[in-house]
């Protein structure tokens, strides 16, 4: 009856409000029962369901990454689905959103539908975000309800921020009548230009240009003016990959005030601080830059106190040799999806003691809420599959050169990380083990 006992683990459901130790058994790709130890072995057995060990391991909802560049179509060279997917799979998530800056840009039902074609070879759950704009160029907005209709789950212009008032009020009220979230990249790039790295001594030291805090904070503060005027309670701004306190601020204002406003924060920059450039190291290059130390300090302070309200990873791979040029020339962007469980264990959960259901909350059943995605994080009976089985105080080293990505652009080569994953199942089947 294709069915599968997952036996002997703690099950750690957030969603669900489940954190005890329980049995599953999954039938045609997704959850049929939920039972304490032992109670569903005369029913698997009747079905003849493999046995998985889960003895000593967390038994959660694969992770869900609502901020990932595949980079296909167009740019096969740095990534594709088939290799983004299995990096994701090798990091436990289970569902991935792409983000539409690909060549061309997927800005039509067409380029929607081809990145969820089988011929993809995903091995997981590949939801497409859609370009908010005409070939993201600001200046005329998509069909947002066919786009929709094509699997798109939310729309944005990513890297390429929506600068002029009326184009984004234009896009948040087309996109609230189609129910779908505006994602923004949050970047005034008037004040951008040629900028690599946070502003501050350190680059003043480093005769580079820098990104000033107010970049990111008036393009917020700006979008949330004009979420305020819509005055649509369907309309949804969601700050992607968000990296000041000045911002943060500004989300947290909003909330206040009854708006649906959202942010996601990217383990790099909670994890990292504008030191990471060291001698220009290209590896800590990325858009938003690593921040200053009392802005890692406040989002980590919101992941705690509940202002931020997912990790996305911003996974961006690159070639070699796009990253072995003068710090300048090379682009924006680092790996994530290997090392997102990892840095969000050690430094949420070990080193500021924000509880694991919380961590793995802010990883699954959240983002999966945000986009609404049915079915995902989450092990509620009916749910999909959709399983990651991990040691959490278990310590692994990250290696870029095993990375399952085509690209190995990452500051955190070497790393010694807690959470080693074992298992990671997409809707009942194996997509990474351990030991494989």
């Amino acid at each position: 009856m294709n069915s599968t006992l997952i036996r002997g683990g703690h099950l750690l459901d957030p969603a669900a409000k489940l954190d005890a130790p329980r049995d599953l058994l999954l039938r045609a790709g997704r959850v049929a029962a939920v039972d304490a130890p032992g109670k569903l072995d005369a029913l698997a057995a009747r079905e003849h369901a493999e046995t998985l060990d889960a003895r000593s391991l967390i038994v959660a909802p694969g992770l869900v990454d609502i901020h990932v560049h595949l980079r296909e179509p167009g740019q096969s060279h740095k990534e594709t689905i088939a290799t983004g997917t299995a990096a994701a799979a090798a990091g436990g998530f289970t569902s991935v959103c792409a983000l539409p800056n690909t060549t061309p840009v997927n800005d039509s039902v067409e380029a929607t539908r081809w990145m969820q074609s089988p011929e993809r070879q995903a091995l997981v759950r590949v939801f497409p975000i859609a370009a908010a704009t005409r070939g993201s160029l600001g200046e005329a907005i998509t069909e947002y309800v066919a786009l929709k209709s094509a699997g798109a789950v939310a729309i944005s212009d990513d890297g390429k921020p929506i600068l002029h008032d009326a184009i984004m009020h234009q896009s948040l009220a087309a996109a609230a009548r189609a129910g779908l979230p505006v994602i923004q990249h949050a970047e005034d790039t008037r004040l951008t230009q040629g900028a690599t790295m946070n502003a501050g001594a350190l680059a003043f030291r480093l005769g580079l240009r820098g990104m000033p805090a107010e970049a990111e904070s008036n393009i917020v503060e700006r979008d949330i003016r004009l979420l305020a005027a819509l005055q649509d309670s369907r309309a949804h701004l969601h700050v992607a990959h968000l990296s000041t306190a000045k911002a943060l601020e500004a989300v947290r204002r909003a909330k206040r005030n009854g708006l649906h406003v959202t942010c996601e924060v990217a383990p790099h920059h909670f994890a990292l601080t504008e030191e990471a450039v060291g001698q220009y190291d290209s590896h800590a290059r990325m858009n938003p830059p690593l921040r200053v130390q009392a802005d890692r300090e406040a989002l980590i302070e919101g992941l705690l106190d509940g202002s931020v309200d997912a990790i996305a990873t911003d996974h961006a791979p690159h070639c070699v040799h796009e990253k072995e040029q003068e710090f300048e020339r090379t682009p924006n962007g680092v790996l994530g999806l290997e090392t997102a469980l990892g840095l969000s264990l050690q430094v949420l959960h070990q080193k500021h003691s924000l509880p694991l259901s919380r961590v793995i909350a802010l990883l699954s059943a959240q983002p999966a809420q945000l986009l609404h995605l049915a079915g995902r994080g989450t092990l509620a009976v009916g749910s999909y599959a959709d399983i990651v089985l991990f040691a959490p105080k278990t310590m692994w080293v990250y290696r870029a050169a095993e990375s399952k990505s085509k690209s190995r652009n990452t500051p955190f080569d070497g790393w010694t990380l807690p959470g080693k994953i074992h298992r990671t199942l997409s809707e009942g089947k194996t997509v990474y083990s351990s030991g494989s």
